[in-house]
């Protein structure tokens, strides 16, 4: 199979940062504020009211386009998009991407079911494209834009959960070539898992979910929609989380001959500080080598990989030629992934 590269990566984030203390003015007393779960990060950031996971897409790309040249990036043949919330119920938004780029891609596909894990999933078909076809380069695009529309609506900000997500955007380039090699990717799904995620149509003035509604989400209603979680649920959440991402992290270690204690650099999904501590914990790698950007942005869902590699490449804290291994679980635990690189990506 030919190889191929992660030769780019760039992300984007929207607006100022909002401090904690805007939701802390509606916070309500719950004790599940007190979980772990929900502790929140100092900022992050919210995507205006008309601004579009389209537009996010391009402003994250713009570097991109200065490194790499109009052109290149107007050629793309293979263009994967994933937004957490998209802007039209009906389709994502690839083709409004390919329109506002240049680009006329052979390849456009908007994957949803990826989740957190979606930057690496699309890395992986992404890949297989590039090997079995003779397309040559492919943009891939994580969209997280649910913080601002949903954890600010005036019933959903008092939630022990409003102050964690943040909004932004992370773009990864590949190419048909051995500059920044991927060693391997691993995926999996856990379908007895799936339907553990519940997303409600009601939240009622109290901060309560109404789960005795039965009102799907495209019909008028009263309440403010929002992902709910129980404390029964929060318990087995963090269980599978605790054991996925180590798991397929360290699928892909024994696939390359590499000890998760060996990796330079381990790069995951950044839900909450426990699950980050614990992670690389279990690769027995030391904090500084499992870089985040949760108190800073909050969780990105699928953006988060994306953010934190741009982030640490622009500090020049990746090493071309080392190892960096990044792995997600998504949802509740249903899908998870994992790929490794020979880093090698342009600054």
């Amino acid at each position: 199979m030919p190889t191929v590269s992660l030769v780019d990566v760039a992300s984007y984030l929207p607006g100022e940062p909002v401090p904690t203390d805007y939701f802390t003015q509606y916070s309500r007393s719950d004790r599940m504020a007190r979980n772990v779960m929900f502790r929140s990060p100092r900022t992050r950031h919210h995507v205006a009211r008309d601004e579009t996971a389209v537009d996010m897409v391009e402003r994250a790309v713009e570097p991109l386009v200065q490194r790499h040249g109009r052109d290149e990036i107007a050629g793309i043949d293979v263009l994967l998009t994933h937004t957490q919330l998209p802007d039209n119920p009906v389709l994502g938004p690839g083709s409004e991407v390919a329109k506002r780029l240049g680009m006329n891609p052979g390849w456009v596909i908007d994957v949803h079911n990826g989740g957190c894990a979606a930057f690496v999933h699309m890395m992986g078909l992404a890949r297989m494209i590039l090997q079995t076809t003779s397309a040559r380069t492919a943009l891939i695009a994580t969209s997280q834009n649910c913080a601002g529309p949903v954890f600010t609506q005036t019933e959903i900000r008092k939630l022990a959960q409003a102050p964690v997500p943040g909004d932004g955007c992370g773009v990864g380039l590949l190419v048909k070539n051995s500059d920044a090699p991927i060693l391997d990717v691993q995926t999996r799904t856990y379908p007895e898992f799936a339907g553990d995620m519940s997303f409600c149509t009601d939240v009622n003035r109290d901060g309560d979910f109404d789960f005795a509604t039965d009102r799907k989400y495209w019909e008028p209603g009263t309440g403010q929609a929002c992902v709910s979680f129980t404390e029964s649920r929060i318990t087995k959440v963090f269980a599978r989380g605790n054991r996925l991402v180590p798991e397929l992290a360290h699928a892909v270690c024994d696939r390359i001959g590499v000890k998760g204690r060996d990796i330079d650099t381990f790069v995951t999904n950044q839900p909450n500080r426990l699950f980050l501590r614990n992670w690389h914990e279990a690769l027995e790698l030391p904090a500084e080598r499992h870089p985040d950007t949760f108190d800073s942005c909050g969780n990105l869902f699928a953006a988060g990989i994306p953010v934190t590699l741009d982030t640490e490449n622009r500090a020049e804290r990746l090493r071309n030629g080392s190892v960096v291994l990044m792995a997600a679980f998504a949802h509740a635990g249903d899908f998870a992934g994992a790929a490794a690189v020979r880093w090698g990506a342009a600054r």
